[in-house]
């Protein structure tokens, strides 16, 4: 999906203040920023529509390859019984 760039105007002093303390915690503006336009929306578009969205930008999984065909193994065939199995001694 498209990305749009958003412009704002704050103050200088009241910027610089919110970098110094971000700073201090490891925080960027533009991630905090980015946190406070996704809760907004979340909380302003409906969640069909967000679900729609998502699905709609979402990529397309690549389909797996076929498996190639492989020959099947000859089938073992179980050994014949003995004859003499289960029969009394012929003696």
């Amino acid at each position: 999906m498209e990305k749009n760039e958003i412009t704002l105007s704050f103050d200088s002093e009241k910027m610089e203040a919110l970098v110094f303390y971000l700073k201090k915690e490891n925080i960027s503006v533009q991630s905090k920023m980015d946190e406070a336009l996704r809760l907004l929306y979340e909380r302003t578009v409906p969640e069909p529509l967000r679900e729609y969205l998502d699905a709609k930008s979402a990529p397309a999984r690549p389909r797996r390859p076929n498996r190639p065909s492989q020959p099947k193994a000859a089938e073992s065939k179980p050994a014949p019984a003995s004859s003499e199995c289960g029969k009394g001694d012929g003696v």
